[in-house]
């Protein structure tokens, strides 16, 4: 029985070595195979197409020699790549020379796609971020808007010309119906000579896209405002004012080859017969956060100038009052030789809010003429009870009562004297 079990121990212990040579032949043979599965590339893949990296595997050049071996990945060099000098690559690994630091691969995570073409994941494109911002001024439009205008200009330094494109008009609101637009357009101070657009027909949204041509000398073209007059033909022949658009050009760098594109919202203009003095239009605005009192001075109208001519310039100071007593004052530039002439300024003074019952703002129109003292036009005072009534009155409570809200008026100038 000894030499029975003897002889079996002896016959199990074979069996385990000669599958234990079997496993270990098995696995060398498995690694070996694949050491073999790569092709070896001695020159740079030629493709034709440099989207070709991403193509089905059927359009490759390059397949693995042993077929048998569906587990196999052929190896491709990246299109932006080739004309290269490479060596032997063995393993997935391959080397550049030193020529080109730059354009050595990063070692990374590579998905499966990717890893066809032996192209490295360096990151992702977010399309958000390529996309041009959109352009809200044909959708965006504030509850009460009668209009908006589209032009552009350039000026021309050499020829001294200033180059008036009208684009377009959008959301016109005419008297009736239907609505047949055009436009006349003024460079102030001159009133007395416009140039007209063509009438464009039973529309809401003309279209212009007409050019005009103002000569104006460079010294005095940032003096100038253009004014554009958008009006309604109706079947009689009559012609609605629907709104206006004034825009100065003292604030523009307009050079050679700087073409402007802009578009206003277009405003109503003040029908009524000047005052005797004239009118100033303003905007008033308290920041209750910040203890800030904004003034924007926009026009004025129907001053009476003592002596008209383009050597006279009017400006208008704005000063602030506590008590009647003087606090702080500020002027806009100088405007040449119009009784109508455009600001567009804006001023902030500080005021806190215990003082807003206490203090005022008085608005002077001032007249220069060479070799003279400075003549007073006209004045408006705006504040609490204790100074105003009326409209003055009303556009200051209105301001407290807005807070950070613009509140645009006109008021009629009083002597001042």
């Amino acid at each position: 029985t000894e030499q029975a079990v003897a002889v079996a121990g002896g016959i199990v212990g074979g069996i385990l070595l000669f599958v234990l040579i079997g496993i270990t032949a098995y696995l060398l043979w498995r690694k070996f195979s694949c050491l073999l599965s790569y092709e070896k590339l001695t020159s740079p893949v030629k493709t034709t197409n440099t989207n070709g990296l991403f193509q089905d595997q059927s359009t490759s050049e390059i397949q693995p020699k042993n077929t048998s071996r569906s587990r196999s990945i052929p190896f491709i060099i990246p299109p932006t790549l080739h004309g290269q000098d490479w060596i032997n690559l063995t393993n997935e690994e391959h080397v550049q020379d030193d020529c080109d630091p730059y354009m050595i691969p990063q070692s990374g995570p590579r998905s499966s796609f990717h890893s066809l073409a032996g192209a490295y994941v360096v990151g992702t494109i977010n399309p958000e971020l390529y996309k041009f911002p959109e352009d809200k001024s044909e959708t965006d439009f504030p509850e009460g808007n009668i209009g908006r205008l589209w032009f552009s200009i350039e000026y021309e330094q050499e020829s001294e010309r200033l180059l008036v494109s009208l684009i377009k008009a959008r959301k016109l609101q005419p008297p009736a119906d239907s609505c047949s637009p055009f436009v006349k357009i003024y460079l102030l101070p001159d009133e007395r000579s416009y140039m007209q657009s063509k009438t464009k027909r039973k529309t809401l949204n003309p279209q212009f896209d007409e050019n005009f041509v103002f000569q104006v000398s460079s010294r005095m073209l940032l003096q100038r405002t253009l004014k554009f007059l958008v009006y309604h033909v109706d079947k009689q022949k009559k012609h609605h004012l629907l709104g206006q658009v004034i825009f100065p050009l003292k604030n523009e760098a307009l050079t050679d080859d700087n073409k402007l594109v802009i578009w206003r919202d277009l405003e109503k203009e003040n029908l009524e017969p000047p005052s005797e003095y004239g009118d100033i239009q303003f905007s008033l605005s308290y920041n209750d956060y910040l203890g800030r009192l904004t003034v924007v001075v926009l026009r004025a109208r129907g001053l009476k100038l003592q002596e008209e001519s383009h050597t006279v310039s009017v400006y208008i100071k704005v000063s602030l009052m506590n008590h009647n007593k003087f606090i702080k004052s500020k002027k806009t530039a100088a405007v040449l030789g119009s009784p109508n002439p455009v600001y567009n300024e804006t001023f902030s003074f500080k005021a806190d809010q215990t003082e807003l019952d206490t203090a005022s703002l008085s608005l002077s129109v001032l007249q220069n003429i060479k070799g003279e003292k400075t003549h007073l036009l006209g004045r408006v005072v705006v504040g609490p009870f204790m100074y105003t009534r009326g409209k003055e009155l009303e556009h200051w409570n209105e301001m407290i009562s807005k807070p950070k809200e613009l509140v645009k008026r006109w008021h009629a100038l009083c002597n001042g004297m």
